[in-house]
């Protein structure tokens, strides 16, 4: 007896929209910018205009546009011309999380070299403030020099699963 394949669960799928936004929106991502890039991610079609974000998240598409200007410009989202039309469409950025955390690496040296200058305006690691700024640069600078090696643990790890090339 051949199973069939499983149904697609629209409910389940805008509750994880949703709640995902608000994961994100909690860590200071902006709302609206984390409903579209998990729409997107939720999505089965490729890429979406304006106008069909808009329609599934129920609002109006200057509502999102804010947020789609803030998702192009962190390179997790690409703008593609619709051919023969004004309108553009919006897809996920292939490894957009790697490419952002990436792309980000270096705000992880400017935290912890500020954290750094403030240990020695605190008057040193000896005092509470100095301890805990010596605290947030050492956990920066550890970070920063451990996610090299963690983004090549992944790229290696997404290769293995990709199999041999053909």
């Amino acid at each position: 007896m051949a199973h069939s394949p499983p149904q697609r669960d629209e409910q389940a799928m805008r509750s994880f929209v949703e709640y995902m936004a608000r994961t994100l929106a909690d860590w200071g991502f902006p709302r609206m910018a984390g409903r579209v890039v998990f729409t997107l991610m939720a999505a089965d079609e490729p890429a979406m205009t304006a106008a069909e974000l808009a329609e599934r998240l129920g609002v109006s598409p200057a509502g999102i546009s804010g947020a789609i200007r803030y998702l192009v410009h962190l390179n997790m989202v690409a703008r593609e011309p619709v051919p023969g039309s004004r309108r553009d469409r919006y897809r996920m950025v292939d490894d957009s999380w790697y490419e952002v955390t990436v792309a980000k690496m270096s705000l992880l040296k400017t935290i912890s070299d500020a954290a750094g200058q403030a240990v020695a305006a605190a008057g040193g690691e000896h005092t509470p403030a100095g301890a805990k700024l010596a605290g947030m640069r050492d956990f920066y600078q550890w970070v920063q020099d451990n996610l090299p090696s963690l983004l090549d643990q992944w790229a290696e790890h997404k290769a293995r699963q990709r199999g041999p090339a053909s």
